[in-house]
């Protein structure tokens, strides 16, 4: 920890939040383009190819590059809003943690629910009757969260920014002025 105008600043508080800007940044992609790709190109399946596909991607998207993303989102956010009390942006960090944990949910109460029981046998008419238009009611809500918490989260990074070059951009003029180290 540093001390920079009497704010104490951690090197990896900032890390931490640039690390969470990120994740949430490509959750907010991949719900998107769900939202408006991938479904949209389904939604002109019939039934047999819609489930099957759906079924495909609920499988393979459990993988070593989306879980640690999905998950990591979480840590980051939760982490970094810890690390932000008494910082500058503090505020935004915590709405942003907050934005994305609401998101983290929806997707854990509500698309994957949904998931497992598309993944369940039955006639693909009725599985996609079921299915469709509440998963992309859901996926569109932890669409909306994740792009807010990441728009929070990039609020309250560059708010730690600014502060932190202001504090620094002084600190150097002090020790100009008085030509010695604070």
């Amino acid at each position: 920890m540093s001390d920079v105008n009497g704010v104490r600043r951690s090197r990896t508080a900032g890390g931490v939040l640039v690390a969470a800007t990120v994740a949430t940044g490509l959750m907010a992609g991949t719900f998107y383009v769900f939202a408006c790709a991938v479904m949209p190109a389904l939604a002109r399946s019939d039934d047999r190819v819609y489930v099957d596909v759906m079924r495909d991607i609920n499988d393979v998207i459990e993988n070593p590059v989306f879980l640690p993303v999905f998950l990591g989102a979480l840590v980051l956010a939760g982490l970094a809003a810890r690390q932000s009390r008494r910082m500058p942006g503090r505020w935004w960090v915590w709405a942003g943690a907050t934005a994305y944990a609401l998101a983290f949910l929806v997707t854990v109460a509500g698309n994957v629910p949904l998931n497992d029981a598309l993944a369940r046998p039955g006639d693909p008419a009725a599985l996609r009757e079921r299915f469709e238009d509440p998963w992309l009611a859901w996926n569109a809500v932890r669409a909306a969260l994740s792009t807010v918490a990441t728009a929070c989260l990039a609020t309250g990074a560059a708010a730690r920014a600014r502060t932190t070059s202001w504090a620094a951009s002084a600190a150097v003029h002090r020790e100009a002025a008085h030509g010695t180290p604070r």
